[in-house]
């Protein structure tokens, strides 16, 4: 390990989206005088009949879920994006805007109103991965929607307003800021070097294994070199697949594993069910090839230092460039020895 990279400020590339993160490794000393957020202890039960996503309860717009037994989907009652928006667009001088559509899905992982991710075995993830799959299909054949965004945000400190284990899906018929710039790194290395941007990368971490916090056959998990959240974290498959759906049964299987792992060393990091957003980046669905692409999913949680210390993006951070202490060796090696 290099060790001016764990004792001096310094700065990280991030070659995904071609964007730098300030690492200062020094002020992870500095007594802390911030805020503290709450802890919730509380104990939720399997079923809340006040719980618009649990089972048989009846939604705001007045439809009752089925009594679903695994994973549920249905379209968002609150959807950001509109299917039936009407089309326009402005052009004044500096005033720009254009209208936007799209399809905004709610996914409930299990019926048991009491889990999260974490507390799931494989093979229910794995039937969450396998919706994923599905959907990513169904909507990205859609001729109006050219991006499938699957998501979940964790937690009350991650403004989730339900803690019903749910994800959500926004597709959209633009290519959204974060996909953009990686398509267009990813697609300039592509053609400079006839090879994955992501897929050159991994191997170099595979090799350096100063990151990794637990790969299987198919699988790496690992603490991004240029990571901004204090323990964000990626799982990326170890060929390059440009989407989900090209995982095979044992590839599908050994992602829902890499995410159990993930999401049990995470909550047990500070002995709290641990809040973060995760958010899977894959190709396009604008019916380019799009063969530079290989998906991954990120994790980006808030906490710093413990489960009521959190990391503020602000200041700095908001007029220059994000920054964080903790470097992303010592976070990987703090993850990596929780792995049971």
């Amino acid at each position: 390990m290099n060790t001016d990279l764990q004792d001096y400020s310094h700065k990280r590339f991030n070659i995904l989206t071609g964007e730098w993160v300030l690492v200062s490794p020094h002020r992870a000393k500095r007594p802390w005088q911030g805020q503290n957020e709450s802890v919730s202890n509380e104990v939720r039960p399997t079923h809340d009949p006040n719980c618009y996503l649990c089972a048989g309860n009846t939604r705001i717009n007045g439809e009752v879920n089925p009594d679903y037994k695994d994973v549920f989907v249905f379209t968002n009652d609150f959807a950001a994006l509109q299917s039936n928006s009407k089309s326009f667009s402005l052009n004044n001088g500096l005033f720009k805007a254009e209208s936007e559509t799209g399809i905004c899905k709610v996914i409930c992982f299990s019926p048991d109103h009491s889990k999260s991710l974490a507390d799931m075995d494989i093979d229910a993830i794995n039937k969450v991965v396998k919706v994923w799959q599905d959907e990513y299909k169904l909507l990205g054949a859609n001729k109006a929607i050219n991006n499938v965004q699957i998501f979940e945000n964790k937690g009350a400190v991650m403004g989730c307003s339900n803690p019903h284990p749910h994800g959500q899906i926004w597709s959209q018929s633009t290519i959204p800021n974060e996909v953009e710039k990686k398509d267009n790194q990813q697609k300039a290395y592509y053609l400079k070097n006839k090879s994955s941007l992501l897929g050159d990368y991994l191997k170099q971490e595979l090799e350096a294994k100063e990151r990794i916090i637990f790969e299987n056959d198919d699988f790496v998990v690992l603490i991004p070199f240029w990571a901004i959240w204090p323990f964000e974290a990626m799982i990326a498959p170890k060929r390059t697949y440009k989407d989900i759906t090209q995982l095979s049964e044992k590839e599908s299987r050994a992602f829902a594993e890499a995410i159990s792992v993930l999401t049990k060393v995470y909550d047990a990091l500070f002995a709290c069910s641990f809040p973060y957003s995760s958010g899977i980046h894959q190709a396009p669905t604008n019916g380019e090839d799009n063969s530079h692409w290989h998906w991954h999913m990120s994790f980006y949680p808030p906490l710093l230092r413990s489960a009521t210390v959190k990391k503020f993006m602000v200041g700095y951070e908001m007029f220059g460039t994000p920054q964080r202490d903790i470097t992303a060796e010592q976070a990987a090696q703090r993850l990596r020895d929780l792995v049971k």
